[in-house]
């Protein structure tokens, strides 16, 4: 009986401890919705999460939603017709491809010393040009002295063309120096020309990058080809994503490497073990080497729908991007490219938006030292927090 007591006690404690503990809970809540910080906090999410554009879609009714789906077959259209207009686009390029090739033409010409410049061609005004005068009074005493030496100089005072044109191009354009070794320089001395071809009208939109080289040691091919493949229409699954001509693929050429010549692979002695007799035997191998060259192998874009792994999209992507950048930038102003100067404007032009979101974050920066400055119970030792966009 007493054992019986006992247990009963301690039923009856526990009950008495949870109904207690369940008391001391609501107590706790009643004071926090009382708390008007803490309401605001609530009525604040509510608000935000009430007010998505997807839910607030979802109010209206459906002779509204109607309308909507409406105006979204009409963006289809939109996006049928831009891709006209891009298609469009594509032809006045060729055709004004056509009018650039002459100009480019002379300039190749130039370059790999096959015609020179009259005294017309070549008159050009520099902005430094007053200072250019002035020094130029200042050297006319030197002149005399310069001609005499001139007349003695060998050929190697007067170097045919523009040597090293456009490997000089590649070495000062980040994105093509990147790509370049030190066994692949060599070989780019040899490049004369880059041309830029367009698929012709009734083909699938594609344009081709045409390096042409002379007579060197390396490989037997006169002219190496990429070819991007373009798209532009919208996708049947998402037309909303579109926005413009985009590459989805391209195409390499094969080089005829000469006997030992080819950079893109190197040869490694491997030592092989023999797990019955013991004997140990030297293999060599050749595997994927760094180099420039590889831009004409490119990763081929799978056409069953499988995806790339991340590495191989990136590459693909890279690829991509020096493909465009050859068509858009180094092919069009390649003088600018080879004296620097439209490296010179890319680089303030992406070193004033660093300003100005320097400056930005500067203001931010300033406003909450103001704000630790008028709160005396913040620890003014306390750092600032690092803010990413």
């Amino acid at each position: 009986m007493a054992d019986n007591s006992k247990a009963e006690d301690a039923a009856s404690d526990s009950v008495e401890a949870a109904k207690h503990a369940s008391d001391k809970k609501e107590k706790l809540a009643d004071q926090v919705m009382q708390n008007p910080q803490v309401l605001a906090a609530l009525q604040e999410r509510l608000d935000s999460s009430s007010h998505t554009p997807s839910s607030y879609i979802e109010t209206l009714p459906k002779a509204v939603k109607r309308r909507i789906d409406a105006l979204k077959q009409l963006q289809v259209k939109c996006a049928h017709i831009e891709a006209k207009f891009y298609e469009e686009v594509h032809d006045l390029e060729r055709k004004y491809a056509a009018l650039y090739q002459p100009l480019f033409d002379k300039r190749r010409d130039f370059v790999i010393g096959e015609a020179e410049p009259t005294d017309a061609e070549s008159e050009w005004h520099s902005e430094n040009e007053e200072e250019e005068k002035l020094a130029g009074d200042l050297k006319n005493k030197v002149v005399i002295e310069e001609k005499e030496a001139a007349a003695a100089a060998t050929e190697e005072s007067n170097p045919k063309g523009i040597p090293d044109f456009w490997f000089t191009i590649f070495r000062n354009v980040d994105m093509l120096s990147e790509l370049v070794q030190e066994y692949d320089e060599p070989i780019l001395k040899h490049l004369q020309d880059i041309k830029v071809k367009f698929s012709e009208p009734g083909q699938p939109m594609s344009f081709s990058l045409e390096f042409h080289f002379e007579p060197n040691d390396y490989f037997t091919n006169s002219v190496l080809t990429k070819t991007y493949k373009m798209k532009s229409e919208p996708d049947k699954t998402d037309p909303f994503s579109f926005e413009g001509p985009e590459i989805v693929d391209c195409e390499g050429c094969t080089i005829e490497w000469k006997k030992g010549k080819n950079v893109t692979v190197k040869t490694i002695k491997k030592k092989q073990k023999h797990k019955g007799r013991g004997t140990v035997r030297t293999i060599t191998k050749q595997v994927p080497n760094d180099s420039f060259f590889n831009f004409f192998s490119p990763i081929k874009v799978s056409g069953d729908g499988e995806s790339l792994d991340e590495d191989s999209e990136f590459t693909l992507a890279t690829d991509f991007e020096i493909g465009h950048f050859f068509r858009e930038r180094i092919v069009p102003r390649a003088v600018l490219y080879f004296t620097g100067e439209a490296i010179e404007d890319d680089d303030n032009f992406e070193e004033g938006e660093e300003g100005e979101e320097e400056e930005l974050e500067g203001e931010e920066e300033g406003e909450e030292e103001e704000d630790t400055e008028s709160d005396p119970k913040k620890d003014s030792s306390q750092p600032a927090e690092c803010k990413q966009q």
